[in-house]
């Protein structure tokens, strides 16, 4: 009976204190809220860190040396510093005027460090098209930027999927951080809520439960993209 009486406790206890971090004067809004935050500065980075991480990948298979260099250092610089330290030169350095957007600091520097990665990504994949690509794409009349347009870079991209779909998704946990400068993504709602009822063990559950369901979709789906091109390959 003393065991019944245990096991009733904690489960009156667990069931009071789920209701407190996830029910409570609709507790649940905030954690969609943060839930929106944190894929907003991820969708968001991710579109822009592409865009520049192609201009960054060219940069550095350029036969520019001065292109070369300048990808080179920025890539080393950002895959050789901690994400939270660019986020707050970010923020303290460069956005420094009071009316600068929290969400837009936290975009541009999650598009400036998710960009390196991608660089690299994309650098690999073109560089892992076999040479005599390039000569095809010449001998059919195209010029250099042609080729890589249209024969190289549609290539590159089936090879590097995997990999590119593996930094959406580090992304997306790498956004946890935006919390420092104030933007009230899933963490930071843990934080609030944690304060407010002073136990931290079912808003922290409750948010790992919410990064797990994104990154396994996200996962799920870029597997059934994987799985299409396949397919159409072998066609």
């Amino acid at each position: 009976m003393d065991i019944l009486s245990a096991l009733s406790a904690w489960f009156q206890t667990a069931g009071n204190n789920f209701y407190q971090a996830f029910l409570y004067a609709d507790r649940y809004k905030l954690y969609l809220e943060g839930l929106q935050v944190t894929l907003t500065v991820t969708i968001a980075a991710i579109i822009f860190g592409t865009i520049f991480g192609i201009i960054l990948a060219l940069m550095k298979i350029s036969s520019v040396k001065i292109f070369r260099f300048i990808s080179i250092v920025y890539i080393d610089f950002i895959r050789g510093t901690p994400t939270m330290v660019q986020l707050l030169i970010a923020y303290l350095v460069i956005f420094t005027s009071p009316d600068a957007s929290k969400m837009m600091v936290a975009i541009f520097a999650f598009s400036c460090n998710s960009a390196a990665y991608i660089a690299e990504i994309i650098r690999s994949g073109i560089i892992s098209v076999d040479k005599g690509q390039h000569e095809a794409g010449r001998s059919l009349g195209l010029s250099k930027s042609q080729t890589m347009i249209s024969i190289i870079m549609p290539q590159a991209a089936r090879m590097i999927l995997p990999t590119y779909a593996s930094e959406f998704i580090v992304l997306v946990k790498e956004t946890a951080i935006v919390g420092y400068i104030g933007l009230a993504d899933l963490t930071k709602v843990q934080s609030v809520i944690t304060s407010r009822t002073y136990e931290a063990f079912f808003p922290l559950i409750i948010i790992a439960l919410i990064y797990l369901g994104v990154t396994t979709i996200l996962s799920k789906l870029f597997a059934a993209m994987e799985r299409k091109l396949n397919e159409h390959d072998k066609r």
